[in-house]
């Protein structure tokens, strides 16, 4: 990162991903479906099991022999492989750096009243679509997620998101994480958060590096529906994003007074945050 020329190309970087996941939930918002944290907020739904096991994700024949830092032929980056995480400390560490805390989201927004989840843990999807923390399965070495929200005030209701890293073993760990994250609004139309609360109507966009505007990431998925409250029914945005053996992921969960460009642009720009934070944790060039 020490190169000028790097720095200068990387200066316009946040703004070109912002941008290409931007175009992607225009393309969302132009489909239709009925009925990471993927929540904006911490859950505490029924026990579940690994979603991790899943396969088949976009980029899976690129990545499916590829492990640690190394990166396939059409990555648009490289760690440096002395500072992938091996161990959960190191791990851990870089999901602490990683994940946005309220301030990384912009003016207005402060910690939840839990403002980060349970260490030791990772957001899995169940067989009766119920979400919930579980201890982290085998292949992730760390799962972080922070909370954050902007309060009710001058007529407008409350916005909740949350930023999630989860580092995984290999690259092929990680890039399952992808697969499952397409498969679950098939298998599950309606996601329980908690008791009184649901997403439901998902729909999905996946763009493997090198297709459509993706040249900042390995894979991404955006998800675009309906977050439900009792009888109240708000937009909800659903970003996971790999990069090597990191997936990241912003859920912003939206509020009376705030149209859908809003609230894409805080997932947008999370997002492109995070991407940053990430690769200059690691060291590689782009």
């Amino acid at each position: 990162m020490s190169n000028g020329n790097t720095v200068v190309h990387r200066s316009n970087w946040p703004w070109r991903v912002a941008a290409s996941v931007a175009a992607a939930t225009v393309v969302l918002g132009g489909c239709s479906s009925e009925g990471g944290d993927k929540a904006a907020g911490p859950s505490s739904s029924a026990p579940s099991k690994s979603a991790a096991a899943a396969s088949g994700s976009p980029s899976a024949a690129a990545s499916a022999s590829a492990s640690g830092g190394d990166a396939s032929p059409g990555t648009p980056f490289k760690a440096d492989p002395a500072k992938v995480p091996g161990t959960r400390s190191r791990a851990e560490a870089l999901a602490a750096a990683v994940a946005l805390k309220p301030q990384g989201w912009g003016a207005g927004f402060r910690a939840q009243q839990q403002a980060a989840s349970t260490p030791g843990t990772v957001a899995l999807l169940d067989e009766q679509c119920r979400w919930e923390r579980r201890a982290l399965p085998k292949g992730v070495l760390a799962s972080l997620s922070r909370y954050s929200e902007i309060p009710a005030a001058g007529g407008k209701g409350e916005i909740k998101v949350s930023a999630a890293v989860t580092v995984h073993t290999t690259v092929r760990n990680a890039d399952e994480q992808l697969a499952a994250t397409l498969e679950e609004p098939l298998r599950c139309r309606q996601q329980q958060v908690r008791t009184d609360e649901w997403i439901s109507g998902l729909i999905s966009n996946a763009t493997p590096y090198g297709q459509g505007n993706n040249t900042y990431s390995d894979d991404q998925v955006v998800e675009m529906g309906k977050y439900l409250t009792g009888k109240r029914e708000q937009t909800y945005y659903w970003h996971v994003t790999r990069l090597g053996t990191v997936t990241l992921a912003v859920s912003v969960k939206g509020a009376k007074g705030y149209s859908n460009n809003e609230l894409a642009k805080y997932a947008s720009e999370a997002d492109a945050a995070m991407l940053i934070r990430l690769e200059s944790e690691l060291g590689g060039n782009s």
